[in-house]
């Protein structure tokens, strides 16, 4: 194993692992230790996937910070220092240099997969004298302005605490001035002023300007991530997952690709089956000339595979090629996180994906059939689901009645209920023995409580592979994403949908496999694909007989 270690000034022995790992396969370190994001990451490059390379710091380092505070973080800047080195020399690049800056994200990664409920920064690196070299080794002055925009931002929120909201109203404030509808019409002029208006909004709350020295700004991004682990939402999602709360988080830093960098750039999230209901085809949302977290954060209508292949082809053959490398490596279902620069296509992580219980049980018996997993562990997939009790769900219509609106489905089953638009509305609704579907513009992780609470999540914007989306999908709740055909008033808790004016607790039902919505209560019909659920049943009969006799599941 190949790791460095260094003795920090106070005392603290940071390990730190390199993205690709340089030793052996054998010799990975464990999940436990670097976690489930750099593990992979190390996995997969040795699969011959092509990732950025980067260092990870170990969860040890977590776990020493919740017990003794930001010491341990001042402790890791020598660590650090020669990290950054050793990266910047593998990418012909410095961090922190005006002529070939380097510029890092850092993210989360605990042993145990998280989606959306830790933090992450990109672009870190970023001040007004790497932003010029950055226009000098790119060319590219709008790519520079946008990376300014959005570290400025996800810094603010993230490292300093600001309310998303303020930054959103200066955003609409800009846009309005220049008379352009979204952010990807602004030019590099309008993107700068955006900025400069963002920064001093982050003067104004945090009582100090934006740090201009790379090293201080990772140091505080290292910080909020692993502050982000003791958050509302991570220790809610940790309760309903069974989480223990001591594994702690790692922190993954790796030098910065750009999907940003024109058309044929992009970043996209997918699965290798679909989630939804586990056929075997690969389920993917793509942003034009966008970073990761524009998909993730479900603020944006994301495209599929067509929008990929027809503005990177090249990118569009490795992802197919890619998709059979990361079934075979984890023998699982995917949900893998990817950026095109300039066509060349870098895969940033992938994971198990999460699933509803009708997507696992198909998923369990193909894997199986395809010889990737055994009879027995397919059924190790299903152990915890009821055969009996789950089936594609369909609402019962009258002949050629016509949905109030259709969206993108992101979640299969069915749900009828009392309409809400705010979160905090939920639990109340529901006292009254009512069902709830949570209709939203826009939903976020740290809305958790307020979707398990309700039958079905639908948002106005958004990917079916955003955090909240999956979420949503891993607890079994029917979701409809991108439904632009509804116009949500929440302060009069009323919306246009289609047609028609919906006012809080005004029933409607939502079908997430077709994804359209439908006006008024409706009765709700289960088909069951019968050969998968007997072929599994009949593996847990023979896997229930005597030790003896279960020797061999028959396949």
């Amino acid at each position: 194993m190949s790791s460095l270690a260094s003795e920090a000034p106070r005392t603290l022995k940071a390990t730190i692992f390199e993205i690709p790992f340089p030793g052996p396969r054998t010799a990975l370190p464990a999940k436990e230790i670097v976690g489930s994001k750099a593990h992979n990451l190390m996995r997969m490059a040795a699969a011959g996937l092509a990732v950025p390379p980067g260092f990870v710091i170990g969860t040890e380092v977590c776990r020493s910070y919740l017990s003794r505070g930001a010491d341990v973080v001042d402790g890791l800047r020598n660590a650090l220092e020669c990290e950054l080195a050793r990266l910047g020399a593998a990418t012909g690049s410095e961090f922190g240099d005006g002529r070939r800056p380097l510029l890092v994200s850092v993210r989360s990664g605990a042993a145990v997969s998280m989606p959306g409920m830790m933090e992450t920064v990109l672009n870190v690196g970023l001040n007004r004298t790497t932003i010029q070299g950055l226009i000098r080794r790119t060319g590219n002055p709008r790519l520079a302005a946008d990376c300014r925009r959005r570290f400025v931002q996800q810094y603010g929120e993230v490292v300093g605490g600001i309310a998303p909201a303020a930054f959103a109203q200066a955003e609409a404030r800009c846009l309005e001035e220049h008379g352009v509808g979204c952010l990807d019409e602004l030019d590099t002029a309008g993107l700068n002023r955006l900025s400069e208006s963002l920064e001093g909004i982050f003067e104004a709350e945090c009582g100090h300007s934006l740090p201009a020295d790379p090293l201080r700004q990772i140091t505080a991004a290292i910080e909020a991530v692993l502050q982000s682990w003791s958050s509302d939402r991570a220790r809610t999602y940790r309760q309903f997952n069974r989480i223990p709360e001591s594994l702690g988080t790692a922190v993954t830093v790796q030098a910065m690709v750009f999907g940003n960098l024109g058309p044929s750039s992009g970043s996209g999230v997918g699965f290798t089956r679909n989630p939804a209901n586990g056929r075997n085809e690969l389920y993917v949302d793509y942003l034009a000339n966008a970073q990761g977290e524009d998909v993730v954060a479900g603020r944006r209508t994301a495209s599929g595979l067509d929008e990929l292949e027809r503005r990177a082809p090249a990118a569009y053959d490795a992802l197919l090629r890619g998709r059979d490398v990361l079934e075979a490596e984890f023998n699982d279902m995917q949900d893998f996180e990817f950026t095109v620069e300039e066509g060349r296509l870098l895969f940033l992580q992938s994971r198990v994906g999460k699933r509803t219980p009708l997507a696992a049980t198909r998923i369990a018996y193909e894997l199986a059939m395809q010889g990737l997993l055994t009879p027995a562990a397919a059924l190790a997939q299903v152990e915890d689901i009821d055969l009996d009790a789950i089936g594609e769900e369909r609402l019962r219509l009258a002949v050629g009645e016509e949905p109030l609106a259709r969206g993108t489905s992101a979640g299969s089953g069915v749900a009828v209920g009392a309409v809400v638009f705010d979160p905090a509305r939920v639990a109340q609704v529901r006292q009254k023995g009512n069902d709830v579907i949570l209709l939203r513009r826009t939903a976020e992780t740290a809305e958790i409580e307020a979707i398990s609470g309700s039958a079905a999540l639908i948002t106005v914007e958004g990917a079916r592979t955003s955090h909240a989306a999956v979420v949503a999908r891993q607890l079994g709740k029917p979701c409809i994403v991108g439904c632009g055909a509804a116009q949500i008033d929440s302060d009069l808790r009323r919306a246009v949908i289609g047609t028609r004016e919906i006012s809080e607790a005004d029933v409607i039902a939502v079908d997430g496999s077709t994804g359209e919505i439908y006006l008024g209560p409706h009765d709700v019909v289960k088909d069951r694909p019968s050969e998968i659920f007997e072929q599994l049943k009949t593996w847990r009969a023979a896997n229930s007989k005597p030790a003896k006799s279960r020797r061999r599941l028959p396949g």
